[in-house]
């Protein structure tokens, strides 16, 4: 049987419909919670019962390099109430560049913008980061 070894977080290919590129350095955010509500029955001492009342989604977060105007122009268009969602897909690669796992974050909408300090004690690249609200997350089989 031969040997797998875990997914390594660096290979990844970040795709987002209707807008063009640049290579993000990191996503963060990829989680899922179920919220529950804690109820005790009368009589019953030793647990409690735990009713799951919805699951939520935090802010996927995509990280990049400052180069080029695409995103900032998708969160200055939402801040002037032009609305545009796109489905944001994640795939994770194996060793030999195929994809192992894809998340998609449906109807993703830019909700913050920020960037790196202006420093000029520092030489290091300015990154920009865009937060992204979604209706949830599903991955492909």
């Amino acid at each position: 049987m031969p040997r797998i070894d875990p997914l390594r977080g660096f290979r990844f290919l970040v795709e987002i419909e209707g807008i063009a590129g640049g290579a993000f350095v990191r996503a963060k955010g990829l989680a899922r919670e179920l919220k529950y509500e804690s109820f005790k029955e009368g009589g019953v001492n030793d647990y409690e019962h735990k009713l799951i009342s919805q699951c939520s989604f935090p802010p996927l977060v995509l990280e990049r390099g400052l180069a080029l105007p695409t995103m900032w122009r998708w969160v200055e268009d939402a801040a002037n109430g032009i609305i545009v969602r796109h489905k944001v897909s994640i795939r994770l690669q194996d060793e030999a560049s195929r994809a192992a796992w894809t998340w998609h974050a449906d109807h993703a909408l830019p909700v913050k913008w920020s960037c790196t300090d202006l420093d000029a004690h520092s030489s290091q690249v300015l990154m920009e980061s865009v937060e992204l609200a979604h209706h949830g997350l599903r991955r492909d089989p």
